[in-house]
């Protein structure tokens, strides 16, 4: 567990500006903080969001994203769309706060306990990713390749407030579901939709959001997964 810790090479905060064909706020646009940055329990101070009913919160107070993830992007995206090409060219592409290297959803559980700066926060659920990213990056189908690739990033809830800055470590100080990498929850989600046994474990997990839990429970109980092309076309 204690090898368990990356720098944070950059922290992203967004003013909410109109966004898209239909010019909806948001502040996916986020740029690199200057200093350190006051990390809340409602995410950092100067960050926006334009959908708050979708987006920020206690669940979801900070996006974290690995930039591991971008070489593939470019490779798959630049040739189709001059508007990836712009967005990959620096971290903040998927409207993530914080940007790492060697640290992927394979590394991350459910549950973990990060030291982040001086705050602590805990994972809380991976993204599931919407349809404003299709024109984020100028490609129609951003959204669900993004899912498909279970390259989502994820999601802190924070336990103590403190403060953060660009270089600042984050430190793996506990580990509650060892067996519940992000990687196997978005293969639970997305990919092995309906395995009972795990979405029993899903649903079970304390330290998961209560949202995705009672997705879990939703489709236990239905036998059927939930219509998702609202999330990822609509708009």
């Amino acid at each position: 567990m204690s090898g368990v810790a990356t720098a944070i090479d950059s922290v992203l905060l967004g003013a909410v500006r109109p966004f898209g064909p239909q010019g909806l706020p948001s502040g996916i646009d986020k740029q690199p903080a200057a200093g350190a940055v006051r990390v809340t329990t409602l995410g950092l101070v100067g960050d926006g969001q334009g959908d708050p009913r979708h987006h920020g919160g206690p669940e979801k107070a900070l996006h974290h994203y690995a930039f591991d993830h971008y070489p593939a992007w470019r490779r798959d995206l630049a040739p189709l769309s001059a508007e990836a090409a712009a967005v990959l060219s620096r971290p903040g592409a998927f409207g993530e706060n914080l940007s790492s290297a060697g640290l992927t959803e394979a590394d991350v559980c459910i549950g973990d306990r990060f030291r982040l700066g001086t705050a602590l926060v805990e994972v809380s659920q991976a993204r599931q990713p919407c349809w404003k990213l299709n024109h984020r990056f100028g490609h129609a189908g951003m959204a669900r390749a993004v899912q498909q690739s279970l390259r989502t990033g994820w999601y802190y809830r924070v336990l103590e407030e403190g403060e953060l800055a660009s270089g600042d470590r984050l430190a793996l100080v506990a580990r509650p579901c060892p067996g519940w990498s992000l990687r196997r929850l978005l293969h639970v989600l997305y990919v092995d939709r309906l395995d009972m046994a795990a979405l029993a474990e899903m649903a079970a997990l304390p330290a998961l959001a209560e949202s995705w839990r009672k997705l879990a429970r939703q489709r236990l109980a239905r036998r059927e997964v939930e219509d998702m092309e609202r999330r990822l076309g609509g708009g």
